[in-house]
């Protein structure tokens, strides 16, 4: 029988919940299983940078929250750190029918929850109505699940997925820890505002304890023997404990690691990075975060990036490699496109098509009628000064970058206001008004369906006011075709599209700066580059 519960509408830009940083108030109440645990061996501290505004992951949306708990969660599948070929989890093996409405997923036997509850496709389907329903108010998990229907529960260990149409970010969905498995009894027995604080999963390490704004703990099971192909088996160096604390102000991280006060920290600055490199006691590992990269999107409706000329012109006056080593220190490689070069779907042909030529840029811009006529360094139009209007958000070094392209772009003939937006409210405020040239944004994500919010024809964050029926189409086809061949050549020319009229300014691949005192050892990150795998982590003090 079918099991489904009612959708909910689409939040216009809910992947930026990730920004939140509203600070919990209420206490916390260890979980009792976890506390009988004996006292950790090998315990370490590490240091998060955002406070998110809850730590439950069915329903926060926030890319922190996945620290910890990708260590708590198992999923259904996993995707492979170096390939990001998907692997088998709590699920062993997976069947997509011909028309791509159904993923039946046969589920591994012998695995216990935290607290000793088995897991089958009952528990499966637990999380699932948990998720979908309307209550939970989930602000990521739900929309993952695109044209979820509902759920046939096949036998004890075999559930199979219905979609209302084809959706092939599916498997990459499930592999995230928004749609991690939670154990029934757990979710049963406490409220949705009082599970964040007492967690139970079925992952290598158990829920200990959260206290808003002050720590999250989280401690090894030792019964744990399914994890992905990825992970070791645990010996007497590898890490028992890890207490997660928060370090929200950037000036604190660094010092934190050279004192000791923390093992491993997250996202450095590359000033900071750069300076720790000296320290002989500490190592810094930059992982590659698939996505987006930082780019600025151009308003195509608004002049004169109404000008396609124009928009090619801004690409070729840019020194993005000037940007890289002023602002970034070089740890980021130069980006060429709407994905990042580590998406396995980046057309990588896309190198070579623009490259800084500010003789070529200003041929471009007296193409376009912009001269200056009154010979004061500026391009005019009819007499009348041109103004490139940029919107800088203030996360993500953005406002140096848009500094840097002010002076840049001074010198190819243009006057550049920038208009910071400290907020979320306040970026939405910005390009809802239509009143600018370039918007900076990035986004993280291993499945480019991500695309379809930006360069669809109808989408909600379409700022750039751009409608290509061409476009739209391969966009719609790449999201419901299951072949990844098929998948690539849509996105190819999807990518070709964007780049060739000039849609975005491309600048960097993101890259998350970690830092780690040299007593961690085997640390590394998954495919997605923000979730360290802590089951495979040594703490050596030699």
């Amino acid at each position: 029988m079918l099991q489904s519960t009612p959708r909910r509408s689409w939040r216009v830009g809910h992947c930026l919940l990730v920004l939140s940083t509203i600070l919990m108030a209420a206490a916390c109440s260890p979980a009792s299983q976890s506390q009988q645990q004996p006292t950790a061996r090998n315990r370490i501290v590490y240091g998060l940078t955002l406070q998110p505004s809850g730590f439950d992951p069915h329903i926060h949306a926030s890319a922190e929250l996945g620290i910890p708990l990708r260590q708590v969660y198992d999923t259904l599948v996993y995707r492979d750190p170096q390939t990001q070929v998907f692997v088998p989890g709590l699920a062993t093996e997976w069947a997509i029918s011909p028309d791509g409405l159904t993923y039946t997923f046969r589920l591994r036997a012998g695995i216990t929850f935290h607290d000793g509850t088995p897991f089958n496709a009952e528990a499966v389907a637990a999380n699932l109505d948990r998720i979908m329903n309307p209550d939970t108010a989930s602000q990521r998990a739900a929309f993952l699940l695109g044209p979820y229907l509902g759920y046939e529960i096949v036998d004890e260990l075999t559930i199979r997925l219905i979609l209302s149409s084809p959706y092939s970010p599916l498997l990459d969905a499930l592999s995230q820890v928004y749609l991690g498995i939670a154990s029934p009894a757990a979710l049963g027995q406490f409220s949705n505002q009082r599970y964040q604080f007492n967690q139970v999963g079925t992952g290598p390490f158990a829920f200990v304890e959260y206290v808003p704004g002050d720590r999250l703990v989280i401690r090894r099971y030792e019964d744990y023997a399914w994890g992905p192909p990825f992970y070791d088996l645990p010996g007497l160096l590898s890490v028992d404990e890890v207490e997660f604390r928060f370090f929200t102000e950037p000036a604190t991280r660094a010092t934190a690691l050279e004192s000791g006060e923390a093992d491993i920290m997250g996202e450095l600055s590359p000033i900071d990075a750069s300076f720790l490199t000296a320290n002989s006691a500490i190592q810094i590992l930059p992982v590659a975060a698939p996505g987006q990269p930082l780019q600025f999107l151009m308003n195509t409706q608004r002049f004169p990036t109404d000008d396609l000329r124009v928009r090619q012109a801004l690409i070729m006056a840019t020194n993005r490699e000037a940007i890289i080593d002023a602002v970034f220190r070089r740890f980021s490689p130069l980006a060429w496109g709407p994905l990042s070069r580590n998406m396995v779907y980046a057309y990588r042909e896309l190198q070579d098509l623009y490259s800084f030529d500010p003789a070529q840029a200003r041929t471009l811009l007296e193409a376009a009628g912009l001269q200056d006529a009154d010979e004061n360094g500026f391009l005019d139009l009819n007499g009348v000064e041109i103004e490139v209007n940029i919107v800088a958000p203030s996360w993500g070094m953005i406002p140096e970058v848009a500094q840097l392209l002010q002076d840049q772009w001074r010198d190819a003939g243009l006057r550049v206001v920038i208009d910071p937006v400290p907020s979320l409210n306040l970026l939405l405020e910005a390009v809802a008004s239509g009143e600018y040239n370039l918007v900076a944004f990035y986004e993280f994500g291993l499945d480019p369906v991500f695309l379809n919010r930006y360069f669809i024809s109808s989408a909600p964050n379409n700022w750039l006011g751009y409608a290509n029926s061409a476009l739209d189409e391969l966009l719609i086809q790449a999201t419901q075709i299951v072949d990844p061949n098929e998948r690539f050549v849509r996105y190819a020319q999807a990518q070709q599209i964007i780049m060739q009229d000039a849609l975005i300014l491309p600048i960097r691949d993101y890259v998350n700066l970690n830092g780690a005192r040299t007593s961690i050892q085997n640390l590394s990150f998954d495919a997605y580059g923000w979730f360290p795998i802590l089951n495979n982590v040594i703490v050596n003090p030699n």
